[in-house]
């Protein structure tokens, strides 16, 4: 019998993340979406052959799109080849919609997409509703953060 992937509650291990996301934005909120695909589309998210750096979400005739998101073309796929950066519809309720909607406009938030994964064998896609991090915010969470790993390889160090 062969072995299950490492999963970590119901996702594949083959997930997309957007690094870039979280360091350039504060992440308030996160919404959990379905999104409307090709197959070869599907195929090629399972490969890992996909990039949300430049993606963000938009709220256009009360449906949720995800804008500029680029898959790679699945390369068995000939025929049926599917475009890199098209439009792609996102899976919400009605309510969650509504909401997504009004806080990116009364609270200046923005909608960015954070990872696409797999769940129960369905893409799903990971939504931030964050506000933009300014410039010394950043430099200050790289201090932080190398301050915070020099303290570790001191205590490491220590151990042996």
């Amino acid at each position: 019998m062969a072995k299950k992937g490492n999963t970590k509650e119901g996702k594949a291990p083959h997930s997309i993340q957007n690094r870039r996301a979280r360091y350039d934005y504060a992440i308030q909120e996160n919404f959990e979406a379905g999104i409307a695909l090709v197959g070869s589309e599907v195929k090629s998210i399972y490969l890992g052959k996909a990039h949300l750096t430049d993606a963000y979400c938009r709220v256009v005739n009360n449906e949720m799109w995800l804008i500029n998101m680029d898959i790679e073309p699945y390369e068995q796929a000939s025929v049926f080849a599917h475009e890199r950066r098209r439009d792609r519809k996102l899976l919400l309720h009605r309510r969650e919609i509504d909401v997504l909607q009004r806080k990116s406009q009364e609270k200046g938030l923005t909608m960015v997409p954070l990872a696409a994964y797999f769940k129960n064998g369905r893409v799903k896609i990971d939504i931030g509703l964050g506000r933009g991090k300014a410039h010394y915010d950043k430099r200050d969470k790289i201090a932080k953060d190398d301050e915070r790993r020099e303290i570790e390889r001191a205590k490491a160090g220590k151990e042996f």
